[in-house]
Formats: structure tokens, C-alpha cells, sequence
């Protein structure tokens, strides 16, 4: 499969003719599929959008149930944030069958593999793209699953996803930029369907979060999307869902794009904010990117960041991201390791557990809100990316009251201390004492 453009070298694109294709005129028309929710293409959080992704025919497409996913408003975090009440909502993607975002896109990429006829499909992970693609490999029988990890850089909860349903998973010498280049490579020797976020039907299937986003909200479009940015898969899946929204008319306006990094995996941040990176008409300055990633080769700078998940110096799908800041209006900032265990902590004591990586939402919203970017009155949607129990070694550490694991977790990643702490309480094997305890600690 192809998925760069021969002469330039850039990633392809999924165009429709909307003249031709005719989308709805109006948002009731998916709300009317709620009805029909035995059909499981209704019953799909992806493909019950199928008008707005018109790349397949219905006998075609593959789906496991997911996209059954919740918009929750969440006040406590807001306050935390610095937001007024009812301001802050929280898009809870790891209700996903395989525990984070990245089922969206693979059902799409399953959906078109399909109809390419392929045997066999591969792609690089951090961990939940490859505890995707072995789900859906496994349960829908259609094609074996390929998965190239970097040495040490996958958390046991993804991992364990990848292994307990039967993909063939190779740990390369190397980070995710390695294993990502090695995986392009086998791709094209051996004929194999690439499903990273490089593949733009992957995309496809990640823009109808924004949609379900917009159905939460009665199809009001909120103020901000603040979204963590790794590969930057997401924060361009959801530019181009607004970019067609507004050429159909669905929407009037698009929303204000955040995309956060971690401190320690900050290439969108440095190239967008530090060194004046644009879109620029679809003509960015590539000479900018090329004298940066130089200056990581010279340096043999790695990402480094507890949030695995967007542990990436090279991001796959910059020019695309870059489009999506333009047409959103987008910022872009980097948050510390401490940061997004702090906010995570904060996600969790209102009652969604998340991954790391998908606190950095909430981290970089709060940087925002300080700074001013963001009004106090302003209606924030962060993105949480993956479930909790994705890496559940960092959750343990940060509340641990055993400072040796803490300093082997969370000290060599540069946290000092665990803000939001909610530590088990030591007691003897004695009833008289654990009421004691109990007394003293409720």
C-alpha cells in the first residue's frame, strides 16, 4: 500500500468529492441511528458516521463495537484546571474495546486492508497501536498481525495486549523512531498493510472522536480541543474533521486546537512554537524540521518521557498536524513529566482512570489557563487517550508509599514528589487498631 506521494515524499491524503457524495444537511440524521443500534455499523461509534468517511461500501467494513465512548463533564478537574463549573468535559476514549483511541482508526484501516485483499497487516507501536491491531487481527480472523516495539519502551498493560491475543511482536534494538523506520521498511519488501497513523485511512476512522464530541454537546462547538500529541495522528484527524465540517456546513466555526507534548518529547513544540513553523498554504519550511532532526542526530537526543505513549521525536504526521494548528487556530505546548502524573492524579480522584499520556490533556489545559490562552468561562474539551490500567506501573508508583519503587518509576524521569497522593494506610492485623485507623484517616 502507498502512503506518501512519489514526487515530494509527503503523506497522502483522503479527499472526497462532497458535490458528488452529498453528506447529510443536518446533524439528525445521525442522531436517527440510535434506533437502529442491532445494526452493528449503527451500533459503531465510527461508522455510524460512515456518510462523513464514504471510502467504503457497507458489506466492506470492519467493526468490533467500537467508538462506545463517554463525554463527561468533569468540575473537579475543571476547578483544577482554573475553569468555572460546567466548563471542562473530558472524552473518555478508553471505553474502547482495546483500551484507547487508536480502535477508531484501525477499524477504518481494517476496513480498507479489507478491501485491498490483504493477508497480513504490521505496524510500529508505543503499545496501544499494537494492542489494537492484535484485537482486531485476532477477533475478526481477517489478517495476522505484525508488531515491531522498541527495547524497553512499552508498558507491561500494553504489552500484555499484544502477546495474550496472538500478533507476532518483534522488539527491535531501538526506540519507537527505530522500530517506525524498520517497520516502513518490511512493509514495502514483504507486501505487508502498514496501519500506523502514516496510513490515511487510519485517520479517517480518528475524526469521528470529534463527531462524538459534537453529538455530546448537541452539536455545539465547544470553545477548545486539547489533545496530547505524540505522532499527531489525532490532532490531525481532528483538523480535517472540522476542515470538511465547514466545507459541508455542519459547523460554523471550527474550535481552537491545543496539542501538548511532554517536555522530554517536544518536537511539535519546539518546531511550532520556538522556531516559527507554519502551514504556510500546504509550503511549510521544511529546511526548519531538517536542521532539527539534525540536531537530534548530532545530540543522539532520545524521547524520554513517563507518558509512553507520545515518547516520539519524530512525528509522523507533522505537515498534517501543522494543517489542522492553521485551520483551528491551533497553540501548542509542553508539559513536565511531574505535570501530567499530577493532572492524571487529578482525572483519576473524579473517577476516570487514564493512561499517562493521555493526562497531558489536562497538564497542558492548565498551563493555558494560567497563561490566559484560555478563559475561565471558555467550554474545554480534553482528549483522554487510553484507560488507566494501560500502564498501571506509573499509577502504583505515584501513589506508592515505597520510595524505592517511586525513585525507580518516577525519579529517573525527573518527579520529585506526588502532589495528589492517595497512599495505602499500613495497619496490624488487629481489629481495635484498623477501626483506629480508620477513625483517624476518614
Amino acid at each position: 500500500m502507498r502512503v506518501s506521494c512519489g514526487v515530494c515524499g509527503n503523506l497522502l491524503d483522503v479527499v472526497y468529492d462532497w458535490q458528488r457524495l452529498r453528506p447529510p444537511d443536518a446533524w439528525r440524521h445521525f442522531e436517527q441511528k440510535w434506533s437502529r443500534r442491532y445494526d452493528p455499523l449503527d451500533f459503531s461509534g465510527v461508522w455510524r458516521f460512515r456518510e462523513l468517511l464514504p471510502f467504503a461500501p457497507d458489506e466492506q467494513i470492519v467493526t468490533i463495537g467500537e467508538g462506545q465512548t463517554l463525554l463527561q463533564a468533569a468540575d473537579g478537574v475543571g476547578k483544577y484546571v482554573g475553569l468555572n463549573a460546567g466548563r471542562l468535559f473530558l472524552q473518555y476514549e478508553g471505553m474502547n474495546p482495546s483500551g484507547s483511541f487508536k480502535d477508531n482508526g484501525m477499524s477504518a484501516a481494517f476496513t480498507h486492508a479489507r478491501m485491498t485483499g490483504a493477508s497480513r497487516a504490521a505496524c510500529a507501536s508505543t503499545g496501544n497501536t499494537s494492542a489494537s491491531l492484535a484485537l482486531y487481527s485476532c477477533v475478526t480472523r481477517l489478517m495476522k498481525a505484525l508488531i515491531f516495539v522498541g527495547s524497553g519502551k512499552i508498558s507491561y498493560g500494553k504489552l500484555s495486549q499484544a502477546l495474550d491475543y496472538g500478533a507476532l511482536t518483534m522488539q527491535i534494538a531501538g526506540d519507537f523512531d527505530d522500530a517506525m523506520a524498520r517497520v516502513q521498511e518490511v512493509s514495502k519488501e514483504l507486501g505487508i498493510y502498514l496501519v500506523n497513523s502514516v496510513n490515511p485511512f487510519r485517520l479517517e476512522g480518528q475524526k469521528t472522536i470529534m463527531y462524538r464530541v459534537l453529538e455530546a454537546l448537541r452539536w455545539q462547538v465547544p470553545d477548545w480541543i486539547v489533545v496530547p500529541g505524540g505522532n499527531l495522528g489525532n490532532s490531525s484527524a481532528f483538523g480535517k474533521a472540522f476542515m470538511e465540517l465547514l466545507e459541508i456546513g455542519l459547523i460554523d466555526r471550527a474550535p481552537r486546537l491545543a496539542v501538548i507534548n511532554a517536555v522530554g518529547a517536544n518536537t511539535l513544540y519546539q518546531l511550532y512554537e520556538r522556531r516559527g513553523l507554519r502551514w504556510n498554504d500546504g509550503c511549510p519550511d521544511c529546511d526548519t524540521t531538517t536542521t532539527y532532526y539534525g540536531e537530534l542526530d548530532r545530540g543522539q537526543l532520545r524521547a524520554s518521557t513517563i507518558a509512553s505513549a507520545i515518547e516520539i521525536n519524530r512525528p509522523v504526521n507533522l505537515l498534517k498536524c501543522l494543517r489542522a494548528l492553521d485551520v483551528c487556530q491551533g497553540v501548542v505546548r509542553e508539559v513536565t513529566d511531574q505535570e501530567i502524573l499530577d493532572a492524571k492524579a487529578q482525572v483519576g480522584a473524579g473517577g476516570l482512570g487514564c493512561e499517562p499520556a493521555s493526562a497531558a490533556s489536562v497538564a497542558g489545559a492548565k498551563m493555558l489557563r494560567a497563561e490566559g490562552v484560555i478563559g475561565a468561562d471558555e467550554r474545554v474539551v480534553c482528549i483522554l487517550t487510553g484507560h488507566q490500567l494501560k500502564d498501571p506501573t506509573a499509577t502504583v508508583a505515584y501513589h506508592t508509599t515505597d520510595q524505592q519503587m517511586f525513585n525507580d518509576v518516577l525519579g529517573s524521569r525527573g518527579v520529585k514528589r506526588a502532589s495528589y497522593a492517595n497512599r495505602a494506610v499500613a495497619v496490624s492485623n488487629d481489629l481495635n487498631e484498623i477501626i483506629k485507623a480508620i477513625q483517624l484517616y476518614s
